[in-house]
């Protein structure tokens, strides 16, 4: 079984990639962390010292490599993975289910102000510009996320509900 899971950041890819994992008993993988593997840095440094081009011109080929030479398992990609290069595409096919972990601006908000530290990206915006950010970030990237064979809205829902939910699609 071929799952991969998309949503933007702080939408529990991660959390909900492990826990359908250990579900289904097989590999989980963050393509972010395949990235951070290859290149032995994180990928914040990687936009830094190299820019977003180079960035998402080697993610397209990790991905597409991922996807020729791995047989099963849940991978999440990383929140504009689908944005780029046409990636949603590598995922069009009956071989791999693709979930999109939809959470609103609200929810997504929520999460991020918890986890702003962890998050380089966001760390250093108030509430005021982390909320514009995010919305228009959810805008620009809404048709992207859309191009998956289901969607699970994760508002208020715990994580084991959110798999559940994922488990009964894939049944």
């Amino acid at each position: 079984m071929k799952t991969i899971l998309v949503g933007y950041m702080a939408s529990g890819k991660t959390t909900i990639g492990k826990l359908l994992s250990e579900s289904l008993e097989l590999p989980f993988y963050d393509l972010d962390s395949i990235i951070e593997q290859e290149f032995k840095t994180t990928i914040n440094e990687i936009f830094v010292q190299k820019g977003e081009l180079f960035f998402r011109k080697k993610e397209r080929e990790i991905l597409e490599s991922f996807l020729a030479t791995t047989d099963s398992y849940i991978l999440a990609l990383g929140g504009g993975t689908p944005c780029y290069y046409d990636n949603f595409n590598l995922y069009q096919n009956q071989e791999i289910r693709s979930f999109y972990l939809k959470a609103s601006v609200s929810s997504l908000l929520e999460r991020l102000k918890i986890q702003k530290n962890t998050r380089p990206i966001v760390a250093n915006l108030n509430d005021e510009a982390l909320n514009e950010f995010v919305a228009k970030h959810l805008f620009e990237r809404n048709y992207f996320y859309n191009q998956v064979q289901t969607i699970i809205t994760v508002d208020n829902k715990n994580e084991q509900e959110i798999v559940s939910e994922i488990l009964s699609k894939l049944a």
